[in-house]
């Protein structure tokens, strides 16, 4: 038995390193390039399992530079793992490119099943921003999906969006009124559209210091930790500038608006500034960012707990829409996992996916 032994490992050592341990399980498949100025990679598994995700990404803002080919996002090995064969573009525009990712992310769609030809199933997910895109995707085009999956959504129809952007500037403009280093016509002027994300930021924190019992009550309104109040405020910021000069012009009023919630409400209703929307900013957000709420397909929607992007009221948005629309019985939300925005491990992304399936 010994010498069979010395005689085996003898062998062994004779034998090439692959032959002593477990083969590497084949890579993906990898495709990329670029359709009508979206860059686009479709990953398919060895052991794909005929589903499709298409995969949307979260905001980005303007002048960030990008990799070529396109990079994956973080949950792509988590999908492609579970067997599903991914797309995703990183879409014809950056910043809030809703209207733009919905076009991209549908012509992406119609590239992928002409490039993989024997798709089961097609599923949306999308992250933050990306979220948008799947909720209209599922309401525009329900024909192409199965369902989808929102995490850490911003589930909210344009105009809504920009009305809530438009009250965190102009509550902030209120209670830090021509804050140094900042623009001294605030943060809803143009001056304060033109700079840089962090000198924004910076000044903003700058701002918030000086007063904190008004920082204190601003957080408690805008349901924002007081540590995550500056990002949260200078995000507001340049989303709402950045969606203003996309739509031509304030897609959001707030004339005849009655705020609450912001301590002496008589005060703040009396010297709040007052904005009259544009014509043209109004259209494109009612029209181009439109959800409605109805739904034919199963719709699972996630968030972290203690969100600074998506806080509760902006969560609550969609369920709302879904009722009224008489379709509550396509929308699963699920309890709220992780910390934080979009703070959700590759296993969690796949087991949101997977409840969409079961329903």
């Amino acid at each position: 038995m010994r010498a069979l032994l010395s005689f085996a490992l003898a062998i062994g050592l004779l034998l090439p390193a692959t032959a002593l341990h477990a083969a590497a399980p084949p890579a993906p498949r990898t495709l990329s390039g670029e359709l009508q100025g979206a860059p686009w990679r479709l990953d398919v598994p060895a052991q794909w399992n005929g589903e499709l995700v298409m995969l949307a990404h979260g905001y980005e803002p303007l002048g960030v530079p990008r990799e070529t080919p396109m990079a994956a996002a973080d949950s792509t090995q988590a999908l492609l793992d579970a067997g599903y064969a991914v797309a995703q573009s990183a879409y014809s525009s950056q910043g809030w490119a809703v209207a733009d990712a919905i076009t991209d992310m549908e012509r992406l769609r119609q590239h992928s099943l002409a490039e993989l030809k024997q798709v089961r199933r097609t599923w949306m997910l999308g992250f933050s921003m990306g979220g948008a895109v799947t909720v209209a995707s599922l309401e525009r085009h329900p024909q192409g999906y199965a369902g989808g999956v929102s995490l850490c959504g911003a589930n909210l129809p344009g105009d809504v969006l920009a009305g809530d952007l438009l009250t965190t500037l102009v509550a902030f403009d209120y209670f830090f009124p021509k804050a140094e280093g900042l623009p001294a016509g605030g943060l809803l002027s143009s001056e304060a559209g033109a700079l840089p994300q962090m000198a924004l930021y910076q000044g903003i924190v700058a701002a918030l210091a000086t007063r904190p019992a008004q920082a204190a009550q601003l957080a408690t309104r805008l349901q924002v930790a007081p540590d995550a109040l500056a990002g949260a405020i200078s995000l507001h910021a340049l989303v709402l500038h950045e969606l203003a000069k996309r739509a031509g012009g304030m897609p959001a009023g707030n004339i005849g608006i009655v705020y609450s919630g912001f301590g002496d409400d008589a005060a703040f209703n009396a010297g709040v500034q007052r904005v009259q929307a544009s014509a043209a900013g109004q259209a494109y957000v009612r029209d181009r960012l439109a959800l409605n709420g109805t739904l034919q397909r199963p719709l699972v929607i996630q968030f972290n707990h203690d969100d600074p992007s998506i806080v509760p009221r902006m969560q609550a948005v969609y369920p709302q829409l879904a009722a009224r629309a008489g379709s509550a019985s396509k929308l699963h939300v699920l309890p709220p996992v992780g910390e934080g925005h979009c703070g959700f491990s590759g296993a969690q992304v796949v087991d949101a996916l997977k409840a969409a399936a079961a329903h």
